[in-house]
């Protein structure tokens, strides 16, 4: 409960709070709040007590109802949750496992996000489990795009999670009106975010939830990759086994070997859902839709994706093959490494053609050329007619084909390397 003054009014600081959130959540400007405050004080000196609530609904400022909100942020933060050597200030958000605070660590003086797990998560062996898992993931990397881990433990039957705070909005709330960005400020985006992923896959670990809502735009331009609550160790083959056959990921933006539950999930997965959100930045819708969870990740699994350029004709043609490679359905379709799709990124900023992109595509017509050739053929090489005879006069052609995308092939790696 919030400290009175004698004569039952709220204290300054319940006050000051319920300001300073009321400017935050954009309700009113801080010059409206401050000729409020003028008006409560004069009202005060009058012998006549109000709280700044009162007067911030009487002068027409806020709602009644808005107020009721602001106050129901103040208690959540006040009761229950506090955490030794931290004031928690402000709820950030909430998600079906945890909630996260804007909060104050005293001994540093510095300003941190604090994750807490939701008490009726706290008794689930499995949720708390992954909840430390994604503290000692977060902790072993260190990259300006990354967000930073603190500390993580338990108070108070609480398990919470101290990461760095990031002032600013996450990419989802810049392109949920459905405007795309453009090409240029889509491409330092996620530029950066390949970067952290780069870092993280050096370290061996695969984040398995790239999407908007997981990367920060800081108020400075830096694009910040966080939720590392999915990640996991490559190596980690026990993990693997006992996750095998469930779908870990957001339909919008999961690959196609996350879907079916696979257990060699490995960075190819990042990079097709990097991809994804790519996609829905320069497009202005996310690759696939659905009425359902479900019916959007059958999509994924079987439906051709429409490619960027299509939507958005004002996209280079380099840009629509790296997505397009990014999100290839078969993982060795995708890029061979996280390097070489920045590679790729990067040239197309500088107005160069993206070679690793057309590299893979032509090693993967090649594969398939080979793999229908094989299906042409017995085991022993003699051709399986069966009265089809045409299919041996396409042979010719597909010899010469394959000849061809060689050549370019051959081409693309000395333009590479020169």
């Amino acid at each position: 409960m919030a400290s009175q003054r004698p004569n039952g009014a709220p204290s300054t600081s319940v006050d000051s709070e319920l300001g300073r959130l009321i400017v935050e959540h954009n309700l009113a400007t801080p010059e409206e709040v401050e000729q409020c405050r003028s008006v409560r004080n004069e009202r005060s000196q009058s012998g006549k007590e109000s709280s700044l609530s009162d007067v911030l609904i009487e002068q027409g400022v806020v709602t009644q109802r808005q107020i009721g909100r602001i106050k129901k942020t103040i208690d959540e933060t006040r009761k229950g949750h506090q955490l030794p050597g931290y004031i928690l200030l402000a709820k950030l958000g909430a998600g079906t496992e945890a909630t996260t605070y804007k909060a104050k660590q005293v001994s540093l003086d510095r300003i941190v996000a604090i994750k807490i797990l939701h008490r009726r998560l706290s008794e689930d062996p499995e949720y708390v489990e992954r909840f430390y898992r994604e503290g000692k993931a977060a902790a072993k990397l260190n990259h300006p795009n990354i967000a930073q881990a603190f500390d993580v433990g338990e108070a108070g039957g609480y398990h919470y999670f101290v990461m760095e705070y990031i002032e600013g909005k996450e990419l989802h709330k810049q392109i949920a009106d459905g405007r795309p960005y453009s090409e240029q400020e889509a491409l330092r985006i996620v530029i950066q975010v390949a970067r952290a992923l780069e870092h993280a896959h050096s370290q061996g670990l695969v984040h398995r939830d790239v999407k908007p809502r997981n990367i920060m735009l800081a108020t400075d331009g830096t694009a910040k990759l966080v939720d590392l609550g999915l990640a996991r160790e490559v190596a980690d083959i026990e993990t693997g086994r006992a996750e095998a056959g469930r779908a870990f990921g957001t339909p919008y933006y999961i690959c196609p070997e996350q879907i079916r539950g696979e257990m060699d999930i490995d960075f190819r997965a990042d990079i097709s859902s990097l991809g994804a959100t790519f996609y829905h930045m320069v497009t202005g819708r996310v690759p696939f839709e659905g009425e359902t969870p479900v019916a959007v990740m059958q999509k994924h699994l079987r439906e051709s994706l429409t490619p960027p350029d299509h939507i958005n004709t004002q996209l280079s043609a380099g840009v629509g093959e790296v997505i397009e490679v990014m999100m290839a359905k078969e993982r060795r379709r995708r890029y061979a490494s996280t390097g070489d799709l920045l590679h790729d990124l990067e040239d197309i900023q500088a107005g160069q053609p993206p070679l690793q992109a057309r590299k893979q595509v032509d090693a993967g017509v090649l594969t398939g050329l080979a793999e229908e050739a094989e299906q042409a053929h017995g085991e022993d090489g003699t051709a399986v007619l069966e009265g089809r005879r045409e299919s041996s006069m396409l042979l010719p052609a597909v010899i010469i084909l394959a000849a061809a995308l060689l050549v370019s092939l051959i081409v693309n790696i000395i333009l590479l390397t020169s």
